[in-house]
């Protein structure tokens, strides 16, 4: 987007990272849950269903979480926000050029 990340921001989304994914997987975990366990569905449809969602689930972990560096911690976080990893209220610690700077592209791109 603006090229380097401030230090304070990138310190900062690198602390979040583990806490952003545990929550998230906390999410997807009781969603897949409910898939399992949904009994207007047969065993087969269950298992099959929550496997296909695993798959998905495991692309998204895969580009949000996957080879961090400074460069590219706006990527990230825009994938983390489009995914739903990172939510509006996680924004609040970082600085208003990156906040600013990642609204006006998701609105952008949405």
């Amino acid at each position: 987007m603006n090229g380097k990340p401030k230090e304070s921001d990138w310190k900062q989304f690198r602390s979040m990272i583990g806490f952003l994914k545990e929550r998230y997987l906390k999410e997807k975990n009781q969603q897949l849950a409910e898939i399992l366990t949904d009994t207007e569905r047969t065993p087969t449809n269950q298992f099959w269903d929550a496997f296909e969602e695993m798959k998905k689930e495991k692309k998204i972990l895969e580009d949000c979480l996957d080879g961090h560096s400074r460069s590219g911690m706006d990527i990230s976080m825009l994938l983390m926000l489009r995914y739903g990893m990172l939510k509006e209220e996680d924004m609040k610690g970082f600085s208003e050029e990156l906040q600013e700077q990642l609204t006006t592209h998701l609105k952008m791109n949405l």
